[in-house]
């Protein structure tokens, strides 16, 4: 069983390394903490490190560590809901003895050794918190339940999403036995800046919907720093018109420097193999791509029409 495999080479190593995606979401920082409280938790022994650049509305879940390079010397290192190398955040993962792949994205990129990869779970946390179903002597803290239920309750946008099952209920269901916290963490993940109300406002007001369902709206960087926003900030607004009658799939342009990045949902019409195209990739109903000016987003845009059309 690859659970076994995993937890074979976490007690052989006595430096453990966790790695997980660029702009990280709820599960990226979700899986990779709560992996890290499940190693320190029952192999206190063991040094265990968390890495990459962090985004400030998530700064709460946990905090980043900076170790040097020498580190990585002799050390496992677990990359956490990343589905090819590029999207991994810390260019260093690869300087372990050892790299080991847990995630739930469709496999775009092999890598690592063993590489569990379950596209049927929810969510990266979803996996981890089995591995405590299918090892009952591992002891889970209120710091761990915290960190996976976080993860599970973002990629199911609260259990409202299709990837949800009866897995997913039940993992769920084993970590609010533990006594954290719910209403802090959720008033601390959906609190929103003034700021950011009234972006929404404007996505509201100004988003575009087409005879096929699509939904879109394109935010240059000069208007989202009109609101004293960045970037990073206004694709927290992804799915803020998503229950508008009639949607069937939409998109959040937002502009960065040098690019726009593309945030693409549905409610029924596949999407990951249209973001694969426009240099992206992810799940079939939630997928994230680039497109490198607005005569491009207006291709994706007609692409999806056509997806939708169908």
């Amino acid at each position: 069983m690859i659970i076994d495999q995993i937890l074979e080479w976490i007690q052989k190593y006595e430096t453990i390394i966790i790695h997980r995606h660029v702009r990280p979401d709820p599960d990226a920082l979700g899986s990779q903490g709560g992996l890290a409280c499940l190693i320190r938790d029952n192999f206190p022994e063991k040094k265990v490190y968390t890495v990459g650049e962090m985004t400030d509305s998530l700064r709460f879940l946990l905090p980043m560590d900076t170790p040097d390079d020498a580190v990585y010397a002799n050390a496992l290192v677990i990359v956490c809901d990343t589905a090819n190398r590029e999207r991994i955040s810390d260019t260093r993962f690869g300087k372990g003895a050892r790299l080991i792949k847990i995630d739930h994205h469709p496999v775009v990129d092999s890598y690592g050794d063993p590489e569990w990869v379950k596209t049927s779970a929810s969510s990266t946390s979803e996996m981890i918190t089995s591995i405590y179903g299918t090892h009952p002597e591992l002891k889970m803290t209120e710091s761990a339940a915290r960190l996976l239920f976080a993860g599970i309750v973002g990629d199911t946008g609260r259990f409202q999403f299709s990837n949800v099952t009866s897995e997913t209920f039940l993992a769920a269901a084993a970590l609010v036995k533990h006594p954290f916290d719910r209403q802090a963490f959720f008033n601390n993940l959906y609190k929103r800046s003034l700021s950011l109300a009234r972006l929404n406002g404007y996505v509201l007001q100004h988003f575009t919907l087409t005879e096929e369902g699509v939904g879109f709206i394109k935010l240059p960087l000069d208007l989202v720093r009109s609101f004293n926003l960045e970037s990073s900030d206004a694709s927290m607004l992804v799915n803020c018109f998503s229950d508008v009658e009639h949607l069937k799939a939409w998109v959040l342009f937002s502009e960065e420097e040098d690019l726009i990045r593309v945030r693409l949902r549905s409610k029924g019409p596949v999407i990951n193999r249209l973001a694969e195209v426009y240099h992206g990739g992810g799940h079939p109903l939630a997928a994230g791509a680039t497109v490198h000016g607005w005569e491009e987003a207006d291709r994706l845009i007609s692409d999806l029409q056509a997806i939708c059309r169908q």
